[in-house]
């Protein structure tokens, strides 16, 4: 567990609730993941879970954040997960799960890496699942996502999410998924379920759905992390190779996105305050993947951002070749919010009238950048009122609050 240090002076009940909350965010998916594979159980693992952190609630305001507060809350989970187990042994059909407490066989082999979030990965990325619950429970159980927070990112309605990730839940214990990584011979036909769900674990870090925090650096560093454990397993699948280089190139202009509470657009960062080495070895990866021609949604992506990187200044961005990889990208992945993501950068190529004709027809109005794209081209074509309205549309869509704080300054400045 990491050490957060918490101990050195968040005291009082909102210095304390500070603290379980990054806490939480920061330890969550390590605490799930390690319960998971010690009892085999998900149900388990989050209800005891949940039970620990409300005991920090009540404790830490009074005896102080421990020094290790994710190893306080992994041991108090188990401690909780034993006692229910114990509990329902009283039932005739809890025998076997009573006997995980002193099971004396040897442990079901966990597969090519001793990692327990990435076999939680993996196992809830198991086939006999639906696509886009595999997707949402990992968010849930990973990074600690809330539903109403799932819900938004995949833009449906809570109830519905809330029903998906439960099914796939009751699903893992019936089929008795295997919580492990796949054999080698097994890999390739799992890992698009499980690159999805890096991405979007990312995603969420990089630009959070909602929490209070804009940016949970956490979730960004841990799925890095777990895309080299997967380029590990498989070195030569271009794909794995381009998701990473995304990451990379993404995160590299992390520190230079929020600025005063509010977001920085990418034309208007300081490009001093990004990671040079970053940059530098997704470049790398980038012209790996080129090498092997064999192009993918990711690596198209990462392709992408390789040429914002490499400008010198965003006057200097090869906007025609931005828009020729999402010609490519739009072959693969013909979806709206990459046809958005285009029109975004024909703006820049052939104005922003060309571009509106673009973005209006999209079926995204429950999407914020949707309209703050609406919002950004109106306001260059001089209508002012629209952009305002669009303006307002967006700061209601928006939870994050660095990204409502930009545009809110942005509708702002309209008069």
């Amino acid at each position: 567990m990491t050490d957060t240090g918490a101990g050195s002076g968040a005291s009082g009940p909102n210095g304390s609730r500070a603290a379980l909350d990054r806490v939480f965010r920061e330890e969550y998916g390590r605490v799930i993941a390690s319960l998971v594979r010690r009892f085999g159980d998900i149900t388990i693992a989050e209800d005891a879970a949940g039970e620990a952190i409300l005991a920090a609630a009540e404790k830490w305001p009074e005896s102080g954040v421990p020094p290790n507060p994710g190893a306080w809350l992994t041991t108090t989970a188990g401690n909780r997960a034993i006692d229910r187990i114990r509990r329902e042994n009283q039932r005739e059909n809890k025998h076997r799960a009573a006997e995980m407490i002193h099971d004396d066989s040897g442990p079901e082999p966990t597969g090519a890496v001793e990692d327990d979030r990435l076999r939680l990965i993996f196992t809830c990325c198991h086939p006999a699942l639906a696509p886009e619950a595999r997707v949402a429970l990992t968010l849930r159980l990973l990074g600690g996502l809330t539903v109403p927070e799932i819900a938004s990112a995949f833009l449906v309605a809570e109830t519905t999410m809330g029903q998906r990730i439960t099914r796939a839940k009751k699903k893992i214990a019936a089929a008795r998924i295997p919580y492990r990584v796949p054999a080698a011979a097994d890999l390739p036909g799992r890992v698009d379920g499980v690159l999805t769900v890096l991405f979007l674990v990312f995603n969420e870090g990089y630009l959070a759905s909602g929490g209070g925090v804009p940016i949970r650096e956490e979730l960004s560093a841990e799925a890095i992390r777990l895309a080299r454990l997967v380029r590990a397993l498989l070195p030569d699948d271009p794909e794995v190779t381009g998701l990473l280089a995304l990451m990379l190139l993404t995160e590299a202009r992390r520190a230079a996105r929020v600025r005063g509470g509010q977001l920085v657009p990418l034309d208007e960062q300081d490009r001093a305050g990004w990671d040079r080495a970053a940059i530098a070895e997704g470049h790398g990866l980038v012209r790996e993947c080129l090498a092997q021609n064999r192009p993918g949604r990711y690596q198209i992506l990462a392709a992408i951002n390789a040429v914002h990187t490499d400008a010198p200044s965003a006057d200097t961005v090869d906007y025609a070749q931005v828009v020729a990889l999402y010609d490519q990208l739009r072959a693969i992945d013909p979806s709206p919010i990459v046809a958005l993501n285009r029109a975004i950068a024909v703006a820049e190529l052939d104005g922003p009238e060309v571009a509106l004709a673009l973005v209006d027809p999209l079926p995204l109005e429950g999407y914020h950048a949707w309209h703050a794209t609406r919002a950004h081209l109106l306001r260059k074509l001089g209508r002012t009122a629209e952009a305002k309205a669009q303006y307002d549309a967006a700061i209601a869509a928006t939870g994050n609050t660095a990204e409502r704080a930009y545009l809110t300054r942005k509708r702002g400045e309209l008069v």
